[in-house]
C-alpha cells in the first residue's frame, strides 16, 4: 500500500475551528490595546471568518436536504 493520505478534517472539527478563531479575535479585541490599523484588520478577518462559517453552515444544510429521501423527523414529506 501506498503512503496514506491525510484526512480532511471532519465537519465540526471545521466549524469549531472557525470559532475558536473568532473567540481568540473577539479577546484580542476586548483588550483594547491594539492599535486602531490592527483591530479594523481583525474585525475585518472577523468577517471573513463569520462568512465562511455560514457558508458551511448553508454547505451542510444542503447537503442534508439532498443527501435525505425522507422528511426530518418532526416533518411532513411535500405533497402530504
Amino acid at each position: 500500500m501506498g503512503p496514506r493520505m491525510p484526512e480532511a478534517p471532519q465537519p465540526d472539527t471545521r466549524l469549531d475551528e472557525l470559532a475558536a478563531r473568532l473567540e481568540h479575535a473577539a479577546q484580542q479585541l476586548r483588550t483594547g490595546d491594539l492599535p486602531a490599523e490592527r483591530a479594523a484588520a481583525l474585525v475585518d478577518e472577523c468577517a471573513r471568518i463569520a462568512a465562511e462559517a455560514g457558508a458551511e453552515l448553508d454547505r451542510r444544510v444542503r447537503a442534508g436536504d439532498s443527501a435525505v429521501g425522507a422528511p426530518a423527523p418532526g416533518q411532513l414529506a411535500l405533497g402530504s
